[in-house]
């Protein structure tokens, strides 16, 4: 096709190709058959149209990412302007800051140029007293000289001085060789609590509250077991007996002899024992001195009571909301109650049952316990009170107890001195004891059994608390025999009774009394003036914690009601009843022994030593 076709020149010219219409194919057809007619051949498919933004949701899903982009961008533009902000901010600080240290270094450098110029003027004013004093030197000629010598014990030099001067150096060397003591802070938080309990009624009712008691009864529990079971002091020492959970009169104690704190007192505190039931404060009572215990562990010493043990402080029938674990359960609920109850009672099982004082005063709760019969060969009732084991239940036992070591100790708490009236009956048997009025196998002792017992030991008196006495100390036996009671409530003793303590001081006892004028400023009467200005709900709360009481007035009829439920509850739940409702022989086989009341409490109220026999 060289003819059709022309090559390209050198002047780059396209060459061409020569367009042909194509023929159109033979039309089909047979000789015999019809003619077919022509079909022409499919359209090429047109292009499609370009997408277009027509559905709702993108149109919104792309204005919404609009939005968003414009809101993140305003958003890093405003952090970038906070951020610049506060880098101003940093500059103007840091600037304040060097000013602020030169006017400082300024200010000291002033300090000093005022402190040179006084320092100088005292020079000269000391220069112009010299002068003056040299002049009354020549008039006038003192005999005495103030100077002072001290000898240091460790070189034997001897320094001189004034003495006033030496007499600070002194105080500052003994001071500054007294050993640091660490404090307990749950047993402090505890003595401050107390010094004003109105200020924490809420506390007082809370569950943390016994939390807090549990805590510190584990503490405590180590520092009773570790001492013996008969306790050796030294004088001076201030003997307090039964409390019964009374903290108004416990008040009147710490504000007129520990006031400044016992840390500052020379002297040693002994408590005898009985410090719950009763009173509506015994929390109060209890924890605040096992708080002491744990803060002054050898200036303070507790004994144990009959109301220390679970048969007398569990006896709820007989004490009703002043039993002990009346006011457990009432203050902390059911479960709370009795689990704070319990573990105050295994702080109680560890606690010392006797005290000497200076080899002189034989100190216990009840009374002397007698001889016991097959003990060791010279070994006395001392010893014997020492072999007692550090944790006793006594009133119901534990299974390790030894059976005669928990007869002398249920003695040791229950015991009572005899009256007149059974020493000159003849109803004491030949060792001077007999059996208790109290009931319930206790015993009481006599002049015969303080004599053998005194000179057994070789001691003077005997102290004790137990029984309730409305001039708070009392004597009997010959002067021999001190019962202390340092509770003026709730034992039907009269609206004048007041409560004591005993201090021994060497070779001289003094009593403390407190007079029935006095009054605190923490546990009231509901009808008391000083209350009348309160909500109800705030008498509530401190009528819950016992610094409200209901007590109608000791001179009315319906106080020796009160206090003859409680305190003469003989006749109507005690062993006469129960005689004659079990008989004589089953209320000897009731599985107690002579000198422990009964375990359980029956049904019909009888039980437990009754009534009688718990009543100190």
């Amino acid at each position: 096709m060289a003819g059709e076709d022309a090559d390209a020149s050198s002047g780059g010219n396209i060459t061409k190709r020569k367009k042909t219409r194509a023929k159109p194919p033979p039309s089909r057809s047979s000789a015999s058959g019809p003619k077919v007619p022509d079909v022409k051949p499919p359209a090429p498919p047109s292009q499609a149209p370009p997408l277009s933004v027509t559905d709702e949701s993108m149109r919104t899903a792309v204005t919404e990412l609009i939005a968003t982009n414009n809101r993140l961008r305003r958003a890093i533009k405003n952090r970038d302007a906070e951020i610049a902000s506060l880098k101003a901010e940093v500059e103007n600080l840091k600037k304040d800051l060097v000013e602020a240290d030169m006017l400082g270094k300024q200010q000291a450098e002033d300090l000093l140029t005022v402190k040179q110029e006084m320092e100088q003027a005292k020079k000269q004013q000391m220069l112009r007293r010299g002068s003056s004093a040299r002049r009354l030197t020549q008039r006038k000629h003192h005999p005495l000289n103030p100077e002072a010598s001290m000898v240091d014990p460790s070189d034997g030099t001897v320094r001189k001085g004034h003495m006033g001067r030496m007499a600070s150096l002194a105080t500052a060397d003994i001071l500054e060789a007294l050993p640091i003591i660490e404090t307990d802070i749950l047993a402090e938080t505890f003595v401050e609590l107390y010094k004003d309990p109105t200020a924490s009624v809420d506390y007082l009712a809370s569950d943390s509250f016994a939390l807090d008691i549990l805590r510190l009864c584990e503490k405590a529990k180590h520092v009773f077991e570790a001492e013996s079971r008969c306790l050796y002091l030294e004088s001076p020492t201030f003997v307090f007996g039964d409390t019964h959970g009374n903290l108004e009169d416990l008040h009147f104690f710490s504000d007129n002899i520990w006031r400044l704190g016992m840390n500052l007192h020379p002297g040693r505190f002994l408590f005898l024992g009985d410090y719950v039931d009763r009173g509506l404060s015994s929390l109060e009572v209890v924890t605040y001195l096992i708080a002491l215990k744990i803060l002054f562990p050898h200036k303070v010493f507790m004994l144990r009571g009959n109301h220390e043990t679970r048969d007398v402080n569990g006896w709820e029938e007989h004490y009703g909301d002043r039993s002990f674990i009346a006011q457990c359960k009432s203050r902390f609920g059911e479960d709370r109650g009795e689990e704070v109850w319990e573990e105050l009672n295994q702080v109680f099982d560890r606690l010392p049952l006797a005290a000497v004082i200076d080899h002189e005063i034989f100190c216990i709760h009840g009374g002397i316990p007698r001889p016991l019969p097959g003990s060791a060969p010279g070994a006395s009732r001392l010893d014997m009170i020492c072999r007692v084991p550090p944790v006793s239940g006594i009133n119901p036992p534990y299974d390790h107890e030894e059976e005669h070591l928990r007869q002398l100790a249920s003695e040791c708490i229950w015991s009572d001195p005899a009256g007149e009236d059974q020493e000159e009956s003849g109803e004491l048997g030949p060792d001077g004891y007999g059996d208790s009025p109290r009931g319930g196998g206790t015993i009481c002792f006599g002049n015969l059994a303080i004599d053998d017992f005194l000179r057994e030991h070789k001691l003077s008196y005997i102290m004790r608390a137990h029984e309730a006495h409305s001039y708070g100390v009392s004597l009997s036996k010959g002067a021999r025999c001190f019962t202390v009671f340092s509770t003026s409530k709730d034992h039907n003793q009269g609206s004048r009774a007041i409560c004591g303590c005993v201090l021994v001081d060497f070779d001289r006892m003094e009593v403390i009394t407190r007079s029935p004028h006095y009054r605190n400023q923490y546990v009231h009467r509901r009808d008391s003036v000083s209350l009348a200005a309160l909500p109800p709900n705030e008498l509530e709360a401190r009528e819950k914690v016992g610094l409200i009481t209901e007590v109608p007035s000791e001179d009315s009829d319906e106080y020796d009601d009160y206090d003859d439920m409680y305190d003469d509850g003989y006749d109507e739940y005690g062993y006469e009843d129960y005689y004659e409702q079990n008989g004589e022989e089953g209320a000897e086989g009731g599985g107690y022994e002579e000198g422990q009341p009964p375990p359980e409490q029956s049904a019909d109220g009888a039980g437990a030593g009754g009534p009688a026999a718990a009543e100190a």
